[in-house]
């Protein structure tokens, strides 16, 4: 004689609920992909070629292509969005670059958004492996913008060629939070996220690393130049780097400041047009 096995019921799970359960999404991290409206901040994210900056990006987001042109340029750009404890984050990837100097068609645009775009917070993504090479563009940025941090990205690799890195000694020396990463596996991405959160909010103030070894001569001519160019250009963000790069020859940046596009450069919105306006910059070196 057989029993009959009562019948088991069978479970429904509502998977759509799943994606936004701090569970699944460690830190409350919330993928947003293309759906960037009504951001309370801007998120740029700048490296040299081949650090993992795509899959940083991808892993924020839940994108895995989303791409158009910069405004009237050439240049790719990615767009994606993301949401951590409430705040929205709408995120640029920016070109790949070694250097923003300016001397193609990448670093222009990349430099430009870093400077005139005004992002919250820019994201610096470098090869643990190869990080004497990478911290060249991280000491740029850091001479542009007082919102950054750095992205320890590659520490799988790091660790495989018995590569260690302090940290902790890198942060107090560049002034802004480093956080080993390793975005394939998603190691560290929930400390990058507090990290970015903590800059935005002010909870962690940066003090980047800046350059002082100009000559007397190259002080005298920014205590004479950067008035100037600060009494025509009052919302410009940082007034001594674009100084220095007027000094140095930046053919770009002469430009924009003799035909006044530098009071236009702005990629967040578009300005209305305004009315040309130049400064003398002659100064005595």
């Amino acid at each position: 004689m057989t029993t009959e096995q009562p019948k088991i019921p069978e479970l429904k799970f509502d998977r759509s609920a799943c994606a936004t359960c701090p569970a699944h999404n460690a830190g409350n991290l919330l993928k947003l992909g293309v759906d960037m409206t009504d951001w309370d901040y801007v998120l740029a994210l700048a490296g040299n070629p081949n650090t993992g900056k795509s899959t940083v990006f991808n892993a924020l987001t839940g994108l895995r292509q989303h791409t158009g042109n910069w405004p009237g340029k050439t240049v790719t750009r990615a767009e994606g969005g993301y949401s951590y404890k409430g705040d929205r984050y709408k995120i640029v990837d920016l070109p790949g670059t070694y250097s923003l100097l300016s001397t193609s068609l990448d670093e222009e645009v990349a430099r430009d958004f870093i400077l005139f775009g005004q992002p919250d917070v820019t994201v610096i993504v470098v090869d643990a492996t190869r990080l004497e090479r990478n911290l060249n563009l991280a000491l740029q940025v850091l001479e542009i913008t007082d919102r950054a941090v750095i992205c320890l990205n590659l520490m799988d690799e790091a660790r495989r060629h018995h590569i260690e890195v302090d940290e902790r000694r890198l942060s107090r020396d560049l002034g802004v939070p480093v956080v080993p990463c390793s975005a394939r596996t998603g190691e560290g991405l929930d400390d990058l996220l507090e990290a970015i959160h903590d800059v935005v909010t002010g909870e962690f103030v940066c003090q980047p690393y800046r350059l002082k070894n100009e000559s007397s001569s190259i002080r005298r001519a920014l205590d004479e130049l950067v008035p100037k160019i600060q009494a025509v250009y009052p919302e410009l963000p940082n007034a001594r780097w674009v100084a220095l790069r007027l000094l140095d020859g930046d053919e770009r940046i002469t430009e924009a400041v003799r035909s006044g596009e530098l009071g236009n450069l702005n990629f967040q919105a578009p300005l209305e047009p305004q009315t040309a306006q130049s400064i003398p910059l002659e100064v005595a070196a």
